[in-house]
């Protein structure tokens, strides 16, 4: 089985670039991040002409997971259990659409779009690390009452666990995405059980900025990540990133990491 996440960056713009990925590239179930639309929005019908089914969670143009496959959808949540809510001022507080679940050929598909903080002075900051340890902790609950579980926690994670993971982290120091907090939430996922089963393959960025030339210069990150449980790490056969997806007119500004399992 073929598995990849993609923060697509609206999927009512760029669905064309997603169908001709799935058709090209032999993926069988695709984690989507930033959707930007609403769950009667999504483009549900091109997908389907294609021979994949749709699980989408979205209230509105921002945020936004969705899990395409065509090797089966079943039990599919919305949400994780303990999924943190984020209240914006005089608001109440809502669980934003950043994880939808599904069971596609026996493996447990998370789609994950973990909150970005926007700094690490600002409450979304506190929001992002709050989700990143209930995610943690589910996790390592779930693990603890079925070791061989299949599960696969995959998106966009907004986090750059490592000094190389950024282009100069001298830019970077001390500032969101390598913040030492984050780096911990990340580590708490690993903790819980779960390996980062791409990095061993492929370390390219996976994310370039629209800005200043980030593309051409190669200035990125590389902050989508596949993390899976025990047994599902074990049937892992290779994974690469796919850079040529950041190329041309109407590209997201992230592109698809790939992993292929055993059967």
């Amino acid at each position: 089985m073929r598995l990849a996440t993609w923060n697509v960056n609206s999927i009512r713009t760029r669905y064309e670039r997603v169908i001709d990925f799935l058709e090209r590239s032999g993926t069988d179930v695709l984690a989507i991040q930033e959707t930007k639309c609403k769950e009667e929005q999504f483009p549900y019908e091109v997908f389907e002409k294609t021979g994949y089914e749709v699980a989408v969670a979205g209230l509105n143009q921002w945020n936004g997971v969705a899990i395409a496959s065509r090797v089966g959808l079943e039990n599919v949540k919305k949400s994780f259990v303990g999924q943190p809510a984020f209240a914006k001022p005089d608001k109440e507080p809502v669980v934003e659409p950043r994880a939808i679940g599904a069971t596609c050929n026996g493996v447990e598909v998370w789609s994950l779009y973990v909150p970005n903080g926007r700094s690490n002075t600002d409450p979304h900051y506190t929001y992002k690390l709050n989700f990143l340890a209930e995610l943690a902790l589910r996790g390592k609950e779930r693990l603890a009452k079925d070791p061989e579980a299949q599960i696969a926690l995959v998106g966009d994670w907004n986090v750059a666990p490592q000094d190389t993971d950024v282009w100069d982290i001298e830019v970077f120091r001390d500032e969101l995405y390598v913040t030492q907090p984050e780096r911990d939430a990340i580590q708490a996922i690993v903790d819980a059980g779960f390996t980062e089963v791409t990095r061993q393959y492929d370390t390219q960025y996976t994310f370039w900025d629209y800005q200043q030339l980030r593309f051409p210069k190669n200035e990125g990150m590389k902050i989508d990540f596949h993390h899976y449980s025990p047994a599902l790490a074990k049937r892992v056969a290779t994974a690469f990133i796919d850079r040529d997806e950041r190329k041309g007119k109407g590209s997201s500004d992230h592109v698809p990491v790939i992993v292929d399992l055993l059967d």
